[in-house]
């Protein structure tokens, strides 16, 4: 069944929750089964559930390719649960359900989650305290829905042209001199531009119900964006709120393996340990990274994370790792840095007897990065569709956009010489306007996802062969053991044998012609 991308906005978790429930009811294929002598008509097993739904998840753009089979039994127990789905005798709302041949059934109606609806009178408080024109802030006047053919990040001329008209014809309107700043009139500036740069980059209307103004703290920004190292990780005054010290060496050494460990003493399973020791302080903290209030924002962006809105998504998650307080942000820099490096290591020993490096990072961190303080049925996998895409991206997503400063001073400049009169007061720096790639087909898209596999798996033969630190040995034995795996990819790095050859300092393998001998006459002694 073809999947379809749920967009960005409120209650995205409610709504993906309901398209998954609504596909695997019409889709599941259903079949008369036996069991203890009898017959059962229209239901299937266990084991059939998990293959159909595990298929769906991985080919659906809002999970992608990185759920796991673990994960589909999970839901689909979280299905057994809220009565999606029953055993043969009707039973529902318990979780007894493993990969096997038990026999379930759908019931004569399976219950849609309704969405929640916040009190209107705290909604309505949240944005008369944040500013008096709720218009200026949750409307935007000139949003772009075009969708030209190149991708990006540029100034629209209309809102240029439009700007220079309002600074002209306020000059000429407004003789007032330069006015104070005061610190609260900075704070509501760089309040009021991020939000308004986030609705912008999602498109969508409102992001009334996805974030509270009141949430946004403008001294974590300007913090977060001023109080960083050469490498762009945030710097804490305060220590006591830092990683502690045995925590920051554990993922020095896992992040740098071997290089890191080569001087210290190990044993068998060294490095599993140690794993497991960061694994428990961060799974042991008393929130996620990114915060249970901010929960909904982020599983509104998990709608942008597609090939063709992979820069929206970047630019998105960018300004709102911004909002998170100082101390949430280091940790999630110096996190998907160590995990990024680790899934990327051609040397790290395996750290789990089932699992890649890759999925065991996501799955072990997922939930210790993002998930909402009441149970949501879908939390892991969102979770883990997000993590994924941090640990990918997490260089960009983590850097400070300087065009977010250059848009405050801009705005606070304006205030100061009354071209507007309050924080608040319609925007006079020009917006971001972005373009979407052309959508392309599922032939083609599968086409490049199988490209880009390649070209990944083409790199890490090229970090292979160029690891000085690898032994010729060892090195020659991966080298075998990806020929085996990868025969194409690896008969188009090394074409002939001398090109191999040459890798390891070898003579050709090929044998040199024999002498050919002419074969002498003996003359006859007779004459």
């Amino acid at each position: 069944m073809e999947s379809r991308s749920v967009p960005p906005g409120p209650y995205r978790a409610t709504k993906l929750w309901n398209e998954i429930t609504t596909s695997f009811r019409a889709g599941m294929p259903l079949r008369k089964h036996r069991q203890h002598f009898k017959k059962y008509g229209n239901c299937f097993t266990a084991g059939e559930a998990v293959d159909w739904l595990y298929d769906l998840l991985r080919n659906n753009n809002n999970f992608g390719p990185e759920v796991t089979r673990q994960q589909t039994i999970q839901l689909l127990r979280k299905f057994l649960k809220n009565h999606v789905i029953e055993d043969i005798k009707g039973r529902w709302g318990s979780e007894n359900l493993d990969d096997n041949s038990q026999l379930f059934r759908f019931p004569a109606n399976s219950p849609l989650k309704s969405f929640p609806r916040r009190h209107p009178e705290l909604r309505k408080n949240s944005i008369e305290n944040f500013s008096k024109d709720k218009d200026s802030i949750f409307k935007l006047r000139n949003l772009s829905r075009r969708t030209p053919k190149k991708s990006g990040l540029h100034f629209s001329q209309e809102n240029i042209e439009k700007m220079n008209h309002v600074i002209i014809n306020e000059d000429q309107e407004n003789s007032v001199g330069n006015r104070e700043i005061s610190p609260e009139d900075i704070e509501e500036v760089w309040r009021y531009i991020i939000l308004i740069y986030l609705q912008t980059i999602l498109g969508v209307s409102s992001l009334e119900e996805v974030i509270n103004p009141n949430q946004v703290v403008p001294q974590y920004i300007t913090y977060n964006m001023t109080n960083t190292s050469k490498h762009g990780i945030v710097i804490l005054q305060d220590k006591s709120d830092d990683l502690p010290h045995w925590v920051l060496s554990a993922m020095k050494c896992l992040a740098n393996w071997p290089r890191s460990n080569m001087n210290n003493p190990t044993y068998v399973g060294f490095e599993r340990d140690v794993f497991r020791t960061i694994a428990d302080y961060f799974l042991d903290l008393p929130e996620p990274l990114l915060t249970f209030e901010y929960y909904e924002l982020f599983v509104s962006i998990l709608g942008l994370l597609q090939p063709h809105l992979e820069r929206v998504a970047i630019d998105a998650l960018q300004l709102c790792c911004l909002l998170l307080p100082p101390p949430n942000r280091r940790k999630l820099q110096l996190l998907m840095r160590m995990i990024s490096r680790m899934s990327q290591n051609v040397d790290m020993p395996q750290l789990h007897d089932a699992m890649g490096t890759r999925s065991l990072m996501i799955h072990t961190f997922s939930r210790c990065v993002l998930c909402c303080a009441e149970e949501v049925d879908l939390d892991e996998l969102l979770a883990a569709r997000l993590v994924s895409f941090l640990m990918d991206h997490h260089q960009e997503i983590l850097q400070v956009p300087s065009y977010l400063q250059t848009a405050v001073d801009k705005h606070l400049d304006y205030l100061k010489k009354g071209y507007i009169k309050n924080p608040g007061d319609g925007l006079i720096v020009p917006l971001p306007t972005y373009s979407y790639c052309k959508q392309i087909s599922a032939q083609e898209f599968d086409e490049q996802k199988v490209s880009t596999s390649q070209a990944a798996i083409a790199e890490l033969l090229e970090n292979i062969i160029k690891n000085k630190s690898l032994p010729l040995k060892e090195k020659r034995k991966k080298l075998k053991q990806f020929q085996k795996e990868y025969p194409l990819i690896y008969q188009k790095r090394f074409p002939t044998t001398e090109s191999e050859a040459v890798l390891f300092g070898d003579k050709p393998t090929i044998k040199q012609p024999m002498l050919i001998l002419k074969k002498t006459k003996f003359r006859s002694l007779r004459y």
